[in-house]
């Protein structure tokens, strides 16, 4: 079997103070930090040893990893990160309050922005103070793969190249592969694996700081089916409680 791991970052600052956060590179809080030492130990006792990480370009994620591996006395392992492994990018909801957002365009609008499958926020604007396009990071990336904004389906068209150029061939090396990556790009990942309808992917929510387990087969799909909640490193009930925050978050609660 092939083994991989998937953790959402934990808690960030801006996670924190309910913001739409995207691309905008925010650090972990006390909390975020707590979870992902937290993640490293879960790990540990379910004898799960990653050979390679990979992870976005965003520091929470990058300190998510660093955290965790440290836990685990795993920091030497290799990591490599790439933009493709990044947040959504949430255009012109960067950097406002979610709370504030759902209060001026309502509770739906902000759940299809937020949780729609084909539906992108409004571009981020010139004027935004937290536009992060033009960050150092993407410097080297051709002006068109630089999005404006981002609906889950973009974030699966630009995730699974490198599923498949850059995770697959570790697994198919027999590394235990760990990802740190964000709610959405997980989301997009885990819509690939588990073959999520678009219409039903709105109800899958991935708690902060939790590693979610696979064995994939020769084909990279898992072995076993069950659901996405029996799969977490963690027990069930307490998997769906930290879902049910990300749920509330996701209605700007």
């Amino acid at each position: 079997m092939h083994q991989l791991v998937l953790l959402r970052h934990g808690e960030s600052e801006w996670n924190k103070l309910n913001l739409f956060t995207g691309w905008y590179d925010c650090d972990l809080t006390d909390t975020g930090s707590t979870e992902a030492g937290a993640a490293g130990d879960m790990m540990a006792e379910a004898g799960v040893h990653p050979d390679v990480v990979h992870t976005s370009v965003q520091l929470r994620a990058i300190r998510t990893a660093n955290e965790a591996l440290d836990r685990m006395g795993r920091l030497w392992v290799p990591v490599r990160r790439n933009w493709r492994l990044n947040e959504r990018h949430y255009g012109d909801l960067t950097g406002r309050n979610k709370a504030e957002t759902a209060e001026k365009y309502g509770e739906d609008q902000v759940k299809v922005w937020r949780r729609s499958y084909d539906v992108p926020p409004p571009p981020i604007a010139a004027d935004n103070q937290h536009n992060p396009n033009d960050d150092d990071r993407y410097a080297d990336l051709p002006p068109e793969l630089v999005p404006q904004s981002e609906c889950l389906a973009d974030v699966v068209a630009r995730m699974l190249p490198y599923w498949y150029d850059g995770i697959v061939p570790d697994l198919v090396a027999g590394r235990t592969v760990l990802v740190v990556a964000h709610g959405n790009s997980l989301r997009a990942l885990v819509k690939h694996l588990e073959q999520i309808p678009d219409d039903e992917i709105t109800e899958l929510n991935i708690p902060t700081g939790v590693p979610l387990r696979y064995e994939l087969g020769d084909d990279f799909m898992p072995a076993e089916k069950k659901s996405v909640e029996d799969r977490y490193l963690m027990d069930a009930e307490a998997v769906k409680a930290k879902a049910a925050a990300v749920a509330a978050q996701a209605a700007g609660k």
